[in-house]
């Protein structure tokens, strides 16, 4: 596992934009095969959104052969809703770019048969030969996706029941009332992430630091699915320097000075 650490969130934020953008052109440079992407929603993606929709605005980067697959969606939730993960998608990224809407793959948590829909989706990504470069977040308890403490380390899409923390936690969405945080959700599984060929999972924050420092110096664990980036080829985890605070300071030494 590589860990990238920068004094601050936009420092951070910029350098998964950038690693996105260098990944795309790189692969545009010796096929016409499109890349496949794997996406985020939440507070912490939203500054590398923007700065990824700068670059396709100004004529740096383009979307036009990405193929995006997002992690997750709620269950119940209308696709209209603000707080669904389909207007949070358009409203930050896709509406900024030129990813053709053909392209775009988000789970339909409204679907009549929520089993198939995850099926479906899991056929979807292996039909385009898989994902690429997979961008994440982090949990404050260490999860990926929707993938929380005790999820299979094999597992994939599927229908997941949310923790009470992670429903206090996103409840900052719904006007910070538990109850309208819906209570399940659709979410890739860990090993759905973990077959892609590089993983980038962003971490930013003091609220993040004690999941970071267990995932990068404690065991691969189901306890904390990001830990599992600890057994892939081409993981990559990039933090501001307070989701660092609670690395043992050798560790913060060595990656400040191997990951420049």
């Amino acid at each position: 596992m590589k860990v990238i650490i920068r004094d601050h969130a936009e420092d951070a934020s910029l350098w998964v934009a950038h690693r996105i953008a260098e990944a795309i052109k790189a692969k545009a440079a010796v096929t016409s095969e499109p890349f496949v992407l794997g996406l985020c929603t939440g507070s912490t993606p939203i500054r590398t959104y923007a700065e990824l929709a700068r670059m396709v605005k100004a004529g740096e980067l383009s979307f036009r052969n990405v193929i995006s697959f997002n992690m997750d969606e709620y269950v119940g939730l209308p696709v209209e809703h603000p707080e669904s993960y389909h207007s949070f998608m358009h409203k930050y990224l896709f509406d900024l770019i030129d990813e053709p809407a053909e392209n775009i793959h988000i789970l339909d948590g409204n679907a009549p048969d929520l089993d198939a829909e995850c099926a479906k989706y899991e056929e979807a990504i292996a039909a385009t030969g898989g994902i690429d470069l997979f961008f994440g977040g982090i949990g404050e308890d260490g999860h990926i996706a929707f993938n929380e403490p005790f999820s299979s380390l094999q597992s994939r899409t599927r229908v997941v029941s949310l923790t009470e923390d992670t429903i206090r936690v996103n409840s900052r969405f719904f006007d910070n009332d538990p109850n309208l945080v819906p209570k399940q959700a659709l979410s890739v599984g860990v090993a759905t992430v973990l077959g892609s060929k590089e993983v980038v999972i962003l971490a930013l924050g003091p609220k993040k630091a004690r999941a970071v420092a267990a995932a990068i110096e404690g065991p691969m664990t189901h306890y904390n699915t990001v830990s599992s980036l600890q057994n892939h080829p081409d993981g990559v985890l990039v933090l501001d320097d307070p989701a660092a605070t609670e690395l043992r300071v050798s560790s913060y030494r060595y990656f400040r000075e191997v990951y420049k």
